[in-house]
């Protein structure tokens, strides 16, 4: 089980709030966003074989098989919060990232096509952007 050290009510406000102007968002908004995302991910998806990175905000480790305890992990998925955040919500497909060098994935499992986009983070985005409309 994942231990939460983000509100989900500050994170999905957080979420919200870089929907709607992902280019203005600052660093607490992406960092909330990013934490609330990241712990999300790792409770839907629990493990330790996959180490996912978004520096400076957070790291998790999730999907399951072999887990580490020590030194660099046997998968890492690094990359920055708006790529992360785009990838969960859906406005950036996996393979567009990876290919575009936006994601750097190493080792067995790091695929994550699979995992995204998340639902929730997805609905979160996509509510927020239908209220905004006129």
């Amino acid at each position: 089980m994942v231990s939460r050290r983000t509100d989900p009510e500050q994170g999905r406000s957080a979420l919200a709030s870089w929907a709607t102007a992902p280019g203005a968002a600052g660093r607490p908004v992406l960092a909330s966003a990013v934490r609330h995302t990241l712990e999300l991910f790792a409770e839907e998806f629990p493990g330790g074989a996959v180490e996912l990175r978004v520096p400076p905000y957070a790291a998790v480790q999730a999907i399951p098989g072999t887990r580490h305890t020590r030194g660099t992990p046997p998968a890492v998925v690094e990359t920055d919060a708006a790529t992360w955040l785009a990838l969960v919500s859906g406005d950036l497909p996996w393979a567009e990232a990876v290919a575009g060098g936006r994601v750097h994935a190493s080792g067995e499992r790091s695929d994550l096509t699979e995992q995204l986009p998340m639902p929730g983070p997805r609905r979160v985005v996509r509510t927020a952007r239908e209220q905004e409309q006129p």
